[in-house]
């Protein structure tokens, strides 16, 4: 019996899928399958009840998994602690990140990373909020990066930062020559939101019905790259991190308009799955991700 069994076993019963039992230790769906049967023999005992309409490991499979998780990780330990000893940095780093963070905070970061780091992959995967959080917990990932973090007893969550919101608009727009702008100067202003579903959007929401403002919401997506694309071309005006909104600002299709209100700030966080054993190579991303952007 061999540790890469135990955890293809373990990470079947957390993500309670074949498919991404496979994808998260690179193998085929058939393997998993065949390392399974495997312990099964060994062990002389059924470890999981096989059924088309759901997945639920036996009490044999249940004792081999809370075994199994405290063996992989002593294991993986080990393996890090003699890293360390050896000022070994290497590896690979999996993310999982919304795309606004993905894509407009986190990219100045790996390049700083992997230039200090050249031996460490990182791979990044952009995901919807509720995909990441899926990720983390499944393992399929190392780490997830969210903003507002929804707190869950099974994650740990490491505080990055605030980025401020801005109001942001066409250049023709009559709001644009505003050099900062009131909350209520949004009332009844054609909106382009995220989904509801979306965290920032929810808390967005409340910001407005603590001001009191409505506006309305003639487009909703759910990435922010959409939402810039529809402002540009006037179809309403929005609120969105002002990091996300740099090179557009820059390039003049958008004007970007601080709030008076006392910054409204959108918070930023790692997740990762509560008790994780970290890699050196995962203690100086995760350091790093802590610093300010300016000095990254």
């Amino acid at each position: 019996m061999q540790i890469e069994s135990l955890k293809v076993f373990c990470d079947l019963a957390e993500t309670e899928s074949f498919t991404k039992a496979a994808q998260i230790n690179g193998v085929t769906q058939s393997a998993v399958s065949q390392q399974i049967s495997s312990l099964e023999r060994q062990f002389k005992s059924l470890l999981i009840e096989r059924s088309k309409k759901r997945f639920r490991l036996t009490r044999e499979g249940e004792v081999l998994y809370q075994y199994s998780k405290q063996i992989i990780a002593t294991y993986e330990a080990l393996h890090h602690r003699l890293q360390e000893l050896k000022d070994i940095i290497s590896g690979t780093i999996r993310v999982s990140t919304i795309y606004s963070i993905g894509l407009h905070d986190l990219p100045p970061y790996i390049k700083h990373f992997m230039k200090t780091y050249p031996t460490v992959t990182v791979q990044v995967d952009y995901r919807h909020a509720d995909q990441v959080y899926e990720d983390v917990l499944g393992n399929v990932v190392d780490l997830g990066l969210v903003a507002y973090p929804s707190r869950d007893s099974k994650l740990e969550i490491v505080p990055l930062r605030k980025t401020p919101m801005v109001v942001i608009c066409a250049p023709d727009h009559p709001l644009a020559k505003s050099k900062t702008l009131k909350l209520r100067a949004l009332e009844g202003e054609k909106f382009v939101g995220f989904r509801p579903d979306i965290p920032t959007r929810k808390a967005l929401d409340r910001v407005m019905r603590e001001h009191g403002v409505t506006v309305r919401y003639v487009m909703e997506f759910d990435n922010i790259e959409t939402v810039k694309r529809a402002v540009e071309i006037g179809a309403g005006i929005s609120v969105v991190p002002q990091t996300t909104v740099t090179q557009e600002v820059n390039n003049r299709t958008l004007v970007a308009i601080p709030l008076e209100e006392g910054r409204i700030e959108r918070p930023i966080a790692a997740i990762l799955k509560k008790n994780k054993v970290l890699s050196p190579a995962m203690k100086h991303f995760l350091a790093l991700l802590k610093e300010d952007l300016a000095t990254a």
